[in-house]
């Protein structure tokens, strides 16, 4: 039963007193001031059941799993035959039948929800592959699902759609992810990704800011094994350049990856451009080029070269 507590909002019929108790053990709403039973025999919505550890709760409770948009009946399905071997359980004689239903349901399934089915499943593909966190996921499928309703994935390929979503998303939850990693986890070409984007987010008015080389800082980072130190270093390197503007008009993931060579270099953890640009996903050149900029522009050109020993390449 619920604890007893004051009832807000009403006002008793009699004294006019709001200081109005509910009962939950009697079921009734009292007035405190004139002792007046305002309301009784209340209907106990909660559970009739207790559980002592989250085994029984598991276990008792009859509600199911919460709807999510990452599947396409929102976790509510009421398929008919869920693989070959359901058929054999049926009685030999109910099996005619059960063939019967079980065609005629899938006849029957919309094709919105064909499309949405294979869509979300290519979505939970491409999500495990990047790691992204269940919100990112959640927020692609609602995204997907708004794409279909009005039309837009007419006459696009559903891997293009999902990818560039993904892209989207993935920088609106200052989770980014570079385009190679999204076509090489989609299978779809960047310049095919980079165009279903531009449509999807005009016809969508997804409005995504310039990437920040900052949110790169710590997954590249971890990918290069790298301390906290030098994440931190990386960032502020970053924050200094954007005070002078030297960032603006510069891809971000090479801004980012010259922030961390820098760091390292400063801080002793060395790491060879070559590393870096392999998993950042840049060249060697553009890594030296920004690198060149930043150490100019900042004035740490001879913090570097205590550290080297000579003026860098």
């Amino acid at each position: 039963m619920k604890p007893s507590g004051k009832k807000k909002g009403r006002v008793c019929t009699d004294c006019g007193s709001s200081n109005l108790n509910e009962d939950a053990t009697r079921g009734e709403v009292v007035c405190v001031k004139c002792g007046l039973v305002m309301q009784q025999n209340i209907i106990d919505t909660g559970q009739e059941w207790r559980a002592f550890d989250s085994e029984q709760m598991s276990r008792r409770a009859r509600s199911g799993a919460p709807l999510t948009h990452t599947k396409h009946d929102k976790g509510l399905t009421t398929e008919i035959g869920k693989g070959v071997g359901e058929l054999y359980k049926v009685p030999t004689k109910k099996r005619a039948q059960y063939y019967r239903l079980t065609k005629w349901h899938k006849r029957l399934i919309k094709s919105k929800d064909r499309n949405l089915s294979f869509a979300l499943s290519e979505l939970q593909r491409i999500v495990s592959f990047l790691n992204l966190p269940k919100p990112i996921h959640e927020k692609i499928a609602r995204y997907y699902e708004e794409a279909v309703n009005k039309g837009l994935v007419r006459g696009r390929s559903i891997e293009s759609v999902v990818a560039s979503l993904t892209y989207a998303v993935s920088r609106e939850f200052d989770s980014p992810r570079t385009l190679d990693e999204i076509a090489e986890s989609s299978g779809v070409e960047k310049r095919e990704i980079g165009r279903t984007y531009r449509y999807i987010a005009r016809e969508l008015k997804i409005r995504i800011l310039p990437a920040n080389p900052i949110t790169f800082i710590p997954r590249f980072c971890s990918m290069l094994g790298l301390s906290d130190s030098i994440q931190a270093k990386s960032i502020e390197i970053l924050k200094r350049a954007k005070q002078h503007d030297i960032t603006s008009g510069k891809g971000p993931t090479g801004v980012a990856a010259a922030a961390i060579y820098i760091a390292t270099v400063l801080i002793g953890e060395k790491r060879t451009q070559r590393e870096v640009a392999d998993i950042v996903g840049v060249t060697e050149v553009t890594i030296r080029n920004r690198y060149k900029e930043l150490i100019d522009k900042l004035g740490i050109e001879d913090d570097i070269e205590k550290k080297t020993g000579k003026v860098s390449e």
